[in-house]
């Protein structure tokens, strides 16, 4: 079925499912949640996220990517466990969802996704590129490097991003894993895959500057725009292990117009401190357009909050800490959690996943990260009374 008879047929049983009250009760409410079906939970949270934004009721494109992402998958029901279960969220569920705010005033919803069970990684871009108009020359460039065989190995192999931007055409990206040849191969991968998109200038710089520490830092993600735009890009991640906040203002410095001022403060309202983040690492990404060259166009600073507080609650508050001092609406924040959660904030830890700060070029803004909390809520932890929360 094409994606916008999946859509047609979404919108309509979204919304059958919210005049039969069965949105009423979300996360926190296990007999409500026991009965509902993985798609039926994550596209209530996602149409109710993506009118936070202001999206138009009639379109329910975003509600039909997402059943096709899910798959076969999608139909089986929250009360049983999963039989593929997923590294995207904590508690094995195959989605998270983030909410981008941009110093140009505009607020894009994205879901980040992976089709668990399927023939093969690619089966869901396949069945999506030609209605969306998705270019993959530079994914076919790189996949012989990073698509599975049987000797591949990590912790996932395609994922997906769908980005929504109220009134405009739905745009994807895909996440190829580093290591799926092993942590040893991670570089070489890496290496190649950027000779081949022509910014092989890149590599050498990004060791400079994000790779210092031996095996500390390791590349986690290669990131690849689906789109003809002049601005589609190539992302690449790097993860730092038990890093200090001078580190990734190191890294930042490879990228014109960034701020190491403003990421010490970033670290420090979010987590606490300078570090070390010995918990779950920072993560360093850097944007390449074309043109670009050895320098990147964009750095962004990743924060895992949820290992640095003892609850939503605090996270919240520390998250709107950082909102005002970008001049972003923290209520729009509110209402995303409201759409995605109904318990309280001081129940549970992990709702808000990451918090990240992006400087550059092509744009500045942060973006929250939440939780769909599909298969469980993590408790909370004891609020400590003086000190940080490791």
């Amino acid at each position: 079925m094409a994606v916008r008879q999946l859509a047609a047929a979404a919108l309509g049983r979204t919304r059958e499912a919210r005049m039969n009250g069965e949105y009423g009760v979300m996360v926190g409410a296990s007999v409500s949640m026991a009965d509902m079906s993985m798609y039926t939970h994550l596209s209530g949270q996602l149409e109710r996220l993506c009118e936070v934004v202001g999206f138009d009721d009639a379109d329910g494109r975003h509600l039909g990517l997402l059943r096709g992402l899910l798959g076969a998958q999608g139909e089986r029901s929250l009360a049983t466990p999963s039989e593929f279960p997923s590294n995207v969220a904590d508690d094995t569920t195959p989605v998270e969802f983030s909410l981008a705010f941009d110093t140009t005033g505009e607020c894009v919803v994205r879901v980040l996704g992976e089709t668990v069970g399927s023939r093969s990684p690619r089966e869901f871009l396949d069945e999506v590129a030609g209605e969306y108009g998705l270019v993959t020359d530079r994914l076919d460039a790189v996949a012989d490097l990073f698509l599975p065989h049987e000797e591949r190995q990590g912790p996932f192999t395609l994922w997906y991003s769908l980005i929504f931007r109220p009134g405009r055409a739905p745009k994807i990206k895909v996440y190829l894993n580093p290591q799926i040849s092993g942590p040893s191969m991670a570089d070489s991968l890496v290496s190649e895959g950027l000779r081949r998109l022509n910014i092989d200038e890149a590599f050498d710089s990004m060791i400079e500057h994000a790779l210092r520490r031996g095996e500390r830092d390791n590349f986690s993600f290669f990131a690849l725009d689906l789109d003809d735009d002049p601005l589609a890009r190539v992302k690449v991640y790097v993860s730092h292990e038990a890093a200090e906040s001078a580190d990734v203002e190191f890294a930042a410095e490879l990228v014109a117009g960034t701020d190491p001022l403003l990421i010490r403060e970033f670290l420090a309202v979010l987590g606490g401190g300078k570090g070390p983040f010995e918990a779950r690492p920072l993560v360093s990404s850097y944007s390449f357009v074309e043109g670009s060259g050895a320098r990147p166009a964009n750095y962004s600073v990743y924060l895992p909050i949820r290992s640095y507080v003892p609850d939503d609650e605090v996270a919240r508050a520390r998250a709107h800490a950082v909102l005002a001092q970008y001049g972003f609406d923290g209520t729009k924040l509110d209402k995303a959690l409201a759409a995605v959660s109904q318990r309280p904030l001081s129940a549970g830890v992990g709702l808000i996943a990451h918090v990240s700060l992006r400087m550059g070029e092509f744009g500045s803004g942060i973006t929250v990260y939440l939780s769909s909390e599909a298969y469980q809520v993590l408790p909370a932890r004891k609020r400590p009374v003086l000190g940080p929360v490791s």
